[in-house]
C-alpha cells in the first residue's frame, strides 16, 4: 500500500513538472509573440461578445416561442369556455355523464396549440374532485392559480407554468391557463416538451454557430496581423544582423503602404549607418596611422637630441654659469618623459590597430609583484611612501605576459605612490580556482563619484591644476587596461574623497579562459558604505 502511494505520488508530481514546464513554454511564446497576443486577446473578446449574443438571442426566441404558446392556449380556453357555458349552463348541469361527455369533447378538438390535456371542477361541489383527461393527477393544476380564479370575478383567466403529473408516468414540463365561467373552472395543460427540444436544438445551433464564428475571427485576426507582423519581424531580424556587424543587411521594400515606407526608411538608415561607420573607420586608421608614423619618425631626430644631450649632461658641472647647467638638467629629464610619450603612443597605436600580442607564459604572480615593487620602491622613499605586502603563502600560477602584467603593477604603483599623499601603499594578492588578483591600495586624496571609470581614460587628469611630480604622460593607465582586456581580465578602480582608492587587477589563470570572477574584493574592508557600493556597481563588479 505504501508503495502504490508512493508511486502515485512520483507520478503525480512528475506530472505537475510537465504541466508546469508546457505552461511555461505557452506562456514564453505568447509573451514573446505578438501575433500570439493578438489571436487570444481576439479569441477572449469574441467569445465573450459571441456569448452575450446567443444568450440574448436564446432569450428572445424563448420568450417569443413562449408568448405564441400562451396566446394559442389563451385561444383555445376562449373556445372550450364557451362551449362550457352552452352544454353545462342548464339545470341539469351536474350531472355527471354530461361533464364527462363535455370533457372529452374539448379533448376531441384540436386548435392551434396542439395537444394538451384538460381538467373542469364544479366549484359549488366541493365534494367532486374535478374531471380530468387521460390519468392527469389533479395536482398537476396549481393550487395558486386555483385560489386566483377562485377570488376572480366570472370571465377571469389566468395561466402560469409547471409540472405536469401522470398516473404511472414521468413529470413533465407544461403550461396551464385556466379559466372561470359560472360555477365551472376550466384548465388546459400543455405539455411543453416538444418546445424545450426546440429550445435545446437552438440552444446547441447557437453554440456551434458561435465556436464556429470565433473560430473564424481567430483565424482572421491571425491571417491580418500575420501580414503586419512579418514585416515587423523581418525588421527586427535585419536590425540585428545590423547590430552584429554587418551593415550590408536591407529590407525588401514591397508595394506603397505603411511597411513599405518602414523598409525604405530602415533601408536609408542602413546605408546612412554603414556610410557613417565607415567614414569613422577610415578616420581611425588615418589617426592610427598618423601616431604610428610620427612616433617612428621622431625616433630618428630624438636619437640625435639624446646623444647631444647626454653630453652636455655629462659636462653640465664644467660649465661656468650655474643656469647652463641647470638647462642641461632640464633638458634631460624632458627627453625622457618625451621617450616614454613616444613608446606610449606606439603601444597604443599597437592597441588600436589590433596588433597587439600575448606572449603568455606561467608564472608565479606572486614574483612579477616583487618585481614591480621592486621598480617604483626607490620612487617611493622618495615620497615618503610604504609599500606593504600581502603575499599568500603558496605560489599563484597564471598563463600571464609577465612583460605586460609587470607593466601594468607599475603604472598602478606609480599612480598610487603620486596620489597617496606619502601613506602607506599595500599591494595585496590572491588567488582562487579560477583566477588571480592583485590589488593596489592606496590613502590618498581619493575619487569623487563616477571618476572611477573615467581614470583610464587617455590623458585624464582628476585635478588639471595638479602638477605631476612623477613624469607621467597620461596614458599609463589606458594601456593598463588595453593590457589587462588583452588577457581576458578586468582592471577596476574603487575610490572615495579623503578615503583613499583601490586599483584591482584580475586575470584568469588559463589563458584565453573567460573570467566569471575574481579572489579580491573591489571595495577595500572597513569602507563599505552606500558610496562604495555605488562604485563597486559602477565599476561593474
Amino acid at each position: 500500500m505504501r508503495a502504490a502511494r508512493r508511486v502515485a505520488r512520483r507520478g503525480l508530481r512528475a506530472s505537475r513538472r510537465v504541466l508546469r514546464r508546457a505552461v511555461g513554454r505557452a506562456y514564453t511564446r505568447w509573451r514573446r509573440s505578438i501575433q500570439i497576443r493578438v489571436v487570444t486577446s481576439t479569441l477572449l473578446i469574441s467569445a465573450v461578445v459571441v456569448a452575450i449574443l446567443g444568450a440574448f438571442l436564446q432569450q428572445q426566441i424563448s420568450a417569443a416561442l413562449m408568448e405564441g404558446k400562451i396566446k394559442a392556449a389563451m385561444l383555445q380556453l376562449d373556445e372550450g369556455l364557451g362551449m362550457v357555458q352552452r352544454d353545462l349552463g342548464g339545470p341539469a348541469a351536474d350531472d355527471t355523464g354530461r361533464l364527462g361527455s363535455v370533457v372529452n369533447a374539448l379533448k376531441a378538438r384540436s386548435g392551434p396549440s396542439g395537444l394538451y390535456e384538460i381538467y373542469i371542477r364544479d366549484a359549488k361541489n366541493p365534494y367532486y374532485d374535478g374531471y380530468a383527461t387521460n390519468e392527469l393527477r389533479q395536482e398537476s393544476v396549481p393550487q395558486r392559480l386555483r385560489e386566483e380564479l377562485r377570488r376572480g370575478p366570472a370571465g377571469a383567466r389566468d395561466y402560469t407554468f409547471g409540472r405536469l403529473s401522470y398516473i404511472g408516468r414521468d413529470r413533465e414540463p407544461g403550461l396551464i391557463v385556466g379559466g372561470k365561467t359560472g360555477q365551472f373552472e376550466l384548465y388546459y395543460l400543455f405539455p411543453l416538451t416538444q418546445e424545450e427540444r426546440t429550445l435545446a436544438r437552438v440552444t446547441w445551433s447557437l453554440l456551434a454557430v458561435g465556436a464556429v464564428l470565433v473560430l473564424l475571427l481567430a483565424a482572421i485576426a491571425s491571417l491580418v496581423t500575420r501580414q503586419v507582423v512579418i514585416p515587423v519581424r523581418l525588421a527586427a531580424q535585419g536590425a540585428q544582423r545590423l547590430a552584429a556587424g554587418r551593415l550590408e543587411e536591407r529590407m525588401r521594400v514591397r508595394g506603397e503602404d505603411d511597411l513599405a515606407r518602414l523598409a525604405t526608411s530602415f533601408n536609408e538608415m542602413a546605408a546612412n549607418l554603414q556610410e557613417k561607420i565607415n567614414e569613422l573607420e577610415h578616420l581611425s586608421q588615418v589617426q592610427r596611422q598618423f601616431v604610428s608614423d610620427v612616433s617612428h619618425e621622431l625616433r630618428t631626430p630624438l636619437t640625435t637630441i639624446r646623444i647631444a644631450a647626454d653630453m652636455l649632461y655629462e659636462y653640465r658641472d664644467t660649465f661656468s654659469d650655474p643656469a647652463v647647467g641647470r638647462s642641461a638638467e632640464l633638458l634631460q629629464s624632458q627627453l625622457e618623459r618625451f621617450e616614454a610619450l613616444l613608446a606610449d603612443l606606439l603601444e597604443i597605436s599597437r592597441h588600436d590597430a589590433g596588433a597587439a600580442t600575448l606572449d603568455a607564459e606561467s608564472v608565479d604572480m606572486r614574483d612579477v609583484v616583487l618585481r614591480a615593487v621592486g621598480d617604483v620602491q626607490h620612487l617611493a622613499e622618495r615620497k615618503g611612501s610604504k609599500v606593504v605586502l600581502q603575499l599568500p603563502g603558496e605560489p599563484c600560477m597564471a598563463e600571464v605576459d609577465r612583460r605586460r602584467v609587470e607593466r601594468i603593477l607599475r603604472n598602478l604603483l606609480v599612480n598610487a605612490v603620486e596620489h597617496g599623499e606619502g601613506e602607506d601603499i599595500i599591494v595585496s594578492c590572491a588567488a582562487d580556482r579560477d583566477a588571480v588578483a592583485v590589488a593596489v591600495r592606496d590613502h590618498g586624496v581619493g575619487l569623487k563619484p563616477g571618476e572611477s571609470q573615467m581614470v583610464f581614460d587617455r590623458f585624464w587628469r582628476a585635478d588639471p591644476a595638479r602638477a605631476r611630480t612623477t613624469g607621467g604622460t597620461g596614458l599609463g593607465l589606458s594601456i593598463a587596461r588595453e593590457d589587462a582586456q588583452l588577457h581576458g581580465g578586468w582592471l577596476q578602480a574603487w575610490g572615495e574623497p579623503g578615503k583613499g582608492s583601490q586599483f584591482r587587477l584580475s586575470l584568469p589563470r588559463v589563458a584565453g579562459a573567460e573570467l566569471r570572477g575574481s579572489p579580491l574584493p573591489l571595495v577595500p574592508p572597513g569602507v563599505r558604505d552606500g558610496r562604495a557600493v555605488y562604485a563597486e556597481l559602477e565599476a561593474g563588479e
